[in-house]
């Protein structure tokens, strides 16, 4: 149960009584009354807008709908006290069974609890990773794969029905260029001498072995002949080689995709014409010339008719073309096809997880979803910022192997793949990322990995020195909870009780990092609950002779345990059992 959303409908159904008494008017919309933790505890457990929202529709002032609006739910059970605060803002005091329930919840739901029935199983698509196939993933490949992967899991969690999507973009200019590359170390690989790998094509070394594969096995078939014979063949292996690089590194990363999506094969299957014809049948496409960019003119700026889409229909700051100069698609258009095909599929609510390099895009592919779909489907975009890897406060220099970036697999191999995760998901996505190698690893509050690990650690360590001085733990959701009064001990049930309200505003907001705050908070509230332990022996855990309050403790801390174990479930991450 999310008790916020819980007394949200209780605030209803009180106002619904006022309806039928005659102090409200009968129509009024409810669906912007909010119920949440006030940001001073000291006000209570649950504020509420109500009378806020309500205020205009009903003729009446806000404190003149909260004041008979908090005798109504005064006679709820589980309200103790309240108050009206402000111009009309409503606290109320919930009673400490009702928080204690909340924990007999989770005991019984295990890391199950917090999942949600919110998404209702609609179907969600998530796109992310998505790194053109021409070289190793980079330390921004996987931000953006961490993002996307703890989203989808969190939408899961939610109730939603996911889809984890790769699109990979093997069609166009950039894998003909990786094609060229690799041709030239094939040659290499027979004995020429490569001078050195002419700019706009790939210098990293990790092509020194495809060429390699490729010499092994065709020999000297490919030296000599024109491009047009080399080129397709050069191109699809190394394609077929990087992928299988590439998601190696995710599987070790964790990362498992549903679903991998070819662009050639869209292109070849003729969605872009397809998608096309849907924006001529409905008038979105015509013949015109653009106006020139503000200011300095870009070296390929070209004043020529061409076939453009009506973006600004749709928000979109200027109509966008669908055709290069020789009439072949360009990627705007492919891309439009791309996300036509998704939502065929059934996606009508479509996520995309891109680097911050494509902000610029986003409008443009907003109105295009918006377009192709006749406004039923909906795209968002997370944009992650870059990542710089650090030591100890010093740039870690580039990969050598990869020439001009620091790849996933070096930052598994340094810090290993539960690290990595977590760390990339403590701020938000859309802010820069300084990876500290050092600090990731640091055994301190500083280091929130650490910190919350080390609570999932301690929760398992109670069990294990209950567990050796004969105590059961089995069976402890049927444990005497009303023997937990402490202030301490009922402050850690309400943050154990949030934790279903996190998760559906975090999937809400597509905003995992949420989770990471809120299991930190966890972590720090257990363990400031048992350093008291260790200075007043009469809140530690086990308690000789009282053997009903050592089970109702060993109960909040199993809880505490499920509900770390249950965040880091969504990211992905293995909570340890014990710390080394």
């Amino acid at each position: 149960m999310n008790p916020y959303r819980h007394f949200i409908g209780e605030i209803v159904a009180a106002l619904q009584s006022m309806q039928a008494a005659g102090e409200l008017p009968e129509k009024l919309d409810f669906s912007a009354i909010t119920a949440e933790p006030p940001r001073d505890a000291a006000h209570g457990d649950i504020a509420t807008n109500a009378a806020m929202v309500l205020s205009k529709a009903a003729g009446k002032k806000p404190r003149d709908i909260a004041e008979p609006l908090l005798a109504r739910l005064k006679a709820n059970p589980d309200v103790v006290d309240g108050a009206v605060a402000g111009p009309g803002f409503l606290n109320l005091k919930i009673a400490d069974g009702f928080w204690r329930a909340r924990l007999g919840d989770c005991l019984k739901a295990g890391t199950a609890y917090g999942d949600s029935s919110m998404g209702k199983g609609a179907k969600v698509n998530v796109e992310y990773v998505s790194a053109n196939p021409t070289g190793p993933l980079h330390v921004a490949h996987a931000r953006g794969a961490i993002v996307g992967d703890a989203l989808s899991n969190l939408l899961h969690k939610a109730g939603y029905d996911v889809t984890k999507e790769y699109y990979i973009n093997d069609a166009g200019a950039q894998v003909d260029k990786l094609g060229q590359s690799t041709y030239l170390r094939y040659r290499e690989a027979l004995g020429e001498t490569v001078e050195s790998i002419p700019e706009g094509l790939y210098p990293g070394e990790y092509l020194k072995d495809v060429g390699a594969s490729i010499a092994k096995r065709d020999g000297a078939r490919w030296i000599g002949k024109p491009e047009a014979d080399w080129l397709p063949e050069m191109r699809a292996f190394a394609i077929a080689t990087l992928m299988a690089e590439i998601k190696a590194d995710l599987e070790t990363l964790g990362v498992h995709i549903d679903v991998f999506s070819s662009e050639r094969a869209l292109v070849e299957s003729g969605a872009v014409d397809s998608a096309f014809g849907e924006l001529t049948r409905q008038g979105l496409i015509y013949q015109g010339r653009l106006e020139p960019p503000k200011g300095q003119l870009p070296d390929d700026w070209e004043d020529r008719e061409q076939t453009l889409f009506r973006a600004t229909q749709f928000g979109d700051e200027v109509d966008r073309p669908l055709k290069k100069s020789d009439g072949s698609w360009t990627y705007f258009a492919n891309d439009i096809a791309y996300h036509h095909d998704k939502y065929r599929r059934g996606f009508a609510d479509m996520i995309d997880v891109w680097g911050a390099d494509h902000g610029g895009y986003v409008k443009r592919m907003k109105a295009a979803v918006s377009a192709i779909t006749a406004k039923q489907g909906e795209l968002d975009v997370k944009l992650c910022q870059l990542v710089r890897v650090m030591r100890n406060g010093e740039l870690v220099r580039m990969s050598k192997r990869a020439g001009t970036f620091v790849t996933l697999r070096d930052l598994l191999d340094e810090v290993g793949p539960d690290v990595v995760r977590f760390t990339m998901l403590t701020r938000k996505n859309d802010a820069p990322f300084d990876f500290d190698l050092v600090k990731a690893t640091e055994q301190s509050r500083d280091n929130p990995v650490w910190y919350v690990q080390y609570g999932h650690a301690r929760t398992r360590s109670v069990m294990r020195q209950a567990t050796a001085a004969g105590i059961a733990i089995d069976g402890l959701d049927s444990a005497p909870l009303d023997r937990l009064s402490d202030v301490g001990e009922l402050a850690l049930i309400r943050m154990i009780a949030q934790w279903p309200r996190q998760v559906e505003a975090a999937a809400v907001a597509h905003e995992p990092h949420r989770i990471a705050f809120y299991l930190y908070d966890l972590a720090a509230a257990f363990h400031s609950h048992w350093n008291r332990g260790r200075e007043e022996p009469g809140l530690r855990f086990v308690i000789e002779g009282d053997s009903d309050l050592t089970r109702a403790r060993l109960a909040l801390v199993q809880g505490i345990g499920f509900v770390i174990g249950s965040g880091l479930k969504v990211f992905g991450v293995t909570p340890v059992e014990e710390m080394r």
